[in-house]
């Protein structure tokens, strides 16, 4: 009596073959081949009910029969699953904490069983034919392999960046003006893929990438003190690392000179009174530089130096600008 075939399991597999497959039934004792359309299996007959067989590599659906010497069963059949391909991952790198999203572009994607970041699975959150979106496992700042598997087998590998987490060590100058508008020299490190700085909450509008260890950023306007931030696919720099801050000073004001004369010979104090003093960096009387002591926010004491006589200019500089008032040299 010719072989029976009852059921076979599993009854998918990957187009390159290989997939372990039992056949149950009966007559297979003396069974002398197992084909999958016209290529034979290599197979073992377990008992007279069932046959253990290798898929060979195929396409589409194919059927299997059992043959002895007692003539060809009947068919049933097997599909073959076509491999996934990974056209695209977008974005390609991303921060080795892992954790961001990313999307896997290709054919053959439905029923994906896992996708790898080397030897690390990733979790998936959304899966259709042509699109896989995945959050990546942790990983070391390298490039990995990533992979598909799904039941038709797995994909050629395509490769995702790791990239470390970028540092701010010490951002130079930093003080500067509450309008903004200088650039500052930031340095720190695993800087040379930033997209982003910010000044607090504010975006720096303009960055230059000069070495992995130093950016310079056009600042924006601002108050106060803020920290001075980093991102790039390796994520955002963590405030409190190195000296990440930045201080907005707002521009000087005078409001009076006491005296606001003096002799020509110089010699005499200056009670320079106003706002914005405390960052004071440089006190000029007639263009000449005096030594000074910003006492307070509100005050500093200059000494006037040697003039000629007439009105002439008293400027105050900090980072945040210039203020002026005119002060009487007499005879």
């Amino acid at each position: 009596m010719a072989p029976i075939i009852n059921s076979i399991s599993p009854n998918q597999g990957p187009a390159a073959g290989g997939t372990a497959v039992t056949l149950t039934g009966s007559g297979f004792t003396g069974a002398s081949s197992v084909t999958f359309g016209t290529n034979p299996a290599q197979f073992a007959a377990l008992s007279d009910t069932k046959i253990s067989c290798t898929a060979p590599a195929g396409s589409g659906s194919s059927v299997v029969t059992v043959t002895s010497s007692d003539g060809t069963s009947n068919s049933a059949t097997f599909t073959y699953l076509p491999s996934p391909v990974v056209n695209s991952i977008a974005p390609n790198q991303g921060p080795t904490a892992g954790g961001n999203t990313l999307t896997i572009t290709g054919t053959n994607l439905s029923g994906t069983a896992a996708v790898m970041f080397g030897s690390h699975s990733a979790t998936v959150t959304g899966n259709t034919s042509t699109q896989i979106t995945v959050q990546p496992p942790a990983g070391a700042a390298a490039p990995v392999n990533l992979t598909v598997t799904t039941a038709g087998g797995t994909s050629t590998p395509l490769p995702y960046f790791y990239i470390p987490l970028p540092t701010v060590d010490d951002v130079s100058p930093a003080l500067g003006p509450s309008l903004g508008g200088n650039t500052v020299t930031v340095a720190g490190s695993n800087l040379s893929l930033i997209s982003t700085v910010r000044f607090g909450s504010r975006t720096s509008a303009s960055i230059s990438v000069v070495s992995d260890g130093e950016i310079t950023a056009l600042v924006p306007l601002g108050s106060g003190t803020v920290s001075v931030t980093a991102t790039s696919p390796g994520g955002t720099s963590l405030p409190g690392v190195g000296n990440p801050y930045y201080t907005y000073v707002g521009q000087p004001v005078i409001t009076s000179l006491s005296p606001n004369q003096g002799p020509a010979a110089g010699g005499n104090s200056i009670t320079i009174t106003g706002s914005n003093l405390t960052y004071t960096d440089s006190v000029r009387v007639g263009g000449i530089l005096a030594p000074f002591v910003a006492v307070s926010d509100t005050k500093v004491v200059a000494v006037a130096p040697g003039g000629t006589s007439g009105t002439v200019v008293v400027l105050v500089h900090s980072p945040g600008g210039t203020s002026s008032a005119s002060y009487q040299y007499t005879p």
